[in-house]
């Protein structure tokens, strides 16, 4: 009778279940043939296999390296597809496995396959057909080795500086999903860079603005300055405007400015001033509810940062390269998951703020342990 074990390299056959069909082989293939870090001779741990475990880390942060790798193939030996001449290896072999792949991998997987995930009907996800999008930044803590000190830093400095080295992440979320679709990692001494259209920014008190006129909804067409520009120049430019005449760019730009007050937040009645490159499509009542959407971002690196990562807990890796890798590992865990949860909520008619990401994550886990070998 013909044996019913599959075929291949048992490696060939560890999948994360709902996590592999959104990153399926062909994928993996695509990416390490562009990085060129596809292996030149057969091994233990090829290289599409470590990519899954980098994505298998990410959910299961608070387990050891080799833990991570009993889960991916916890039922192979169950379901007689475990081969007897194939152990579990050792945390040294995965390490150098790791060391093998790299981060640029695994950081272009994150690049080609996490792209928005909202469609027509997700509802938060849109405003005036405008896919709406928010940038933050946050920090996470990482081994304290020389090496992770010199890429990424320590917060502040002498005996006030933070105990360990900090990797810097800005991320680029879609607010209707919650899923990141873009992100920058670097040092913790690195500001956040943006280079984004038509969007919509809260304003603070020292930023100076000239109003020009007022617009029928409320809001006003304004100019904000470059910094440092004097008084007596910045009424001339705002007089230049008001008559029609070109403004320089790199003095100052023309916006539209939309102010508001939450009293239910703020009893004492702060202003809020949101200013967007848009000029007339979007209603002032729109544009100031759609800053309030602003916050899914900092929800999304929370996920990230606590049901993920776990509140407090260190990125291991001792080098950087494998501290990026890692991060990006993280990064493609919770976008699986988030796409999971809008599958779901979508054909309900849900809005997806309302799906458990702790939920999701749980079912995700359960799956990869309970089917690591079945691989699309």
């Amino acid at each position: 009778m013909e044996s019913l074990r599959p075929h291949g390299r048992l490696t060939d056959h560890i999948g994360l279940g709902v996590v592999s069909a959104r990153f399926n082989r062909d994928l993996l293939e695509e990416v390490l043939n562009r990085s060129g870090r596809r292996e030149k001779r057969v091994r233990r741990l090829p290289a599409h296999v470590m990519i899954r475990y980098v994505i298998a880390i990410g959910l299961f942060c608070a387990e050891s390296s080799d833990e991570v790798m009993r889960r991916l193939v916890g039922n192979l030996r169950r379901l007689g597809s475990w081969d007897d001449d194939w152990q579990v290896p050792t945390a040294s072999a995965i390490t150098q496995a790791r060391q093998r792949l790299g981060a640029e991998p695994v950081k272009m997987l994150f690049d080609r396959a996490c792209v928005p995930l909202a469609g027509p009907g997700t509802k938060g996800a849109w405003l005036a057909r405008r896919r709406l999008m928010a940038i933050d930044a946050t920090s996470v803590d990482v081994a304290d080795t020389p090496a992770n000190v010199e890429r990424f830093g320590r917060m502040g400095s002498g005996p006030k500086a933070s105990a360990y080295p900090k990797l810097h992440i800005a991320a680029l979320a879609e607010c209707g999903s919650h899923a990141i679709v873009g992100a920058v990692l670097g040092s913790c001494r690195t500001g956040e860079r943006t280079l984004i259209k038509d969007l919509a920014w809260r304003v603070g008190a020292s930023v100076s603005i000239g109003h020009l006129r007022w617009l029928a909804d409320g809001s006003y067409q304004a100019l904000i300055f470059k910094a440092g520009l004097s008084a007596q120049r910045r009424a001339r430019l705002v007089e230049q405007a008001r008559t029609g005449q070109e403004i320089p760019a790199d003095l100052a730009r023309l916006v539209r400015v939309v102010e508001y007050t939450v009293p239910d937040r703020n009893p004492d009645g702060e202003l809020i001033a949101v200013v967007t490159t848009d000029d007339h499509e979007v209603p002032a009542m729109e544009l100031a509810g759609a800053y309030q959407q602003r916050w899914e971002e900092e929800s999304a690196l929370d996920e990230i940062k606590t049901d993920l990562r776990g509140r407090g807990e260190v990125l291991r890796s001792k080098a950087p390269d494998l501290v990026e890798q890692h991060m990006w590992g993280l990064l493609l865990a919770h976008y699986a998951i988030r796409a999971l949860l809008l599958e779901a909520a979508d054909p309900a008619g849900y809005d997806p703020d309302r799906m458990s990401f702790v939920k999701g994550l749980r079912v995700v886990r359960r799956q990869v342990t309970d089917q690591a070998a079945t691989t699309p």
